[in-house]
């Protein structure tokens, strides 16, 4: 058996840390984890064009599947934060870098690194 590229294991990384995100906000139905194979498929040629690009993937993939979901359903994920005002939905921070984090704009904190949106909403995923 080959080993698994590092192109591979980044996709499939950004793919799992987002599907658990979305376990965490119960909206992991199946259009909507379609929206993150789209995703990852679209992002694997941009990957292979930049391989440095690979440590992003995440984050791109998570403002992917939150612009996805806001064109089709509305805002994702809701802030667990601020429990006042209109629902608004966190960021992802740095748009473009390592290490991603889901930001709340409005309290200026980070709330939970793409992928452990079940620590910051109480809500466990599935292991």
């Amino acid at each position: 058996m080959d080993p698994i590229s590092p192109l591979e294991q980044a996709l499939h990384a950004a793919r799992a840390l987002v599907l658990a995100d979305l376990v965490a906000g119960e909206v992991a139905e199946a259009d909507v984890v379609s929206l993150v194979e789209d995703s990852v498929a679209q992002r694997r040629w941009w990957v292979e064009q930049w391989p440095d690009g690979a440590r992003y993937v995440a984050g791109l993939v998570a403002q992917d599947v939150q612009d996805a979901l806001l064109e089709r359903y509305g805002r994702w994920p809701l802030c667990p934060v601020c429990g006042y005002g209109d629902p608004h939905a966190l960021d992802v921070e740095p748009e473009l870098g390592p290490d991603p984090h889901w930001v709340c704009s409005k309290a200026g904190v980070k709330v939970a690194p793409v992928g452990g949106l079940s620590e910051a909403t109480g809500r466990e995923t599935p292991s």
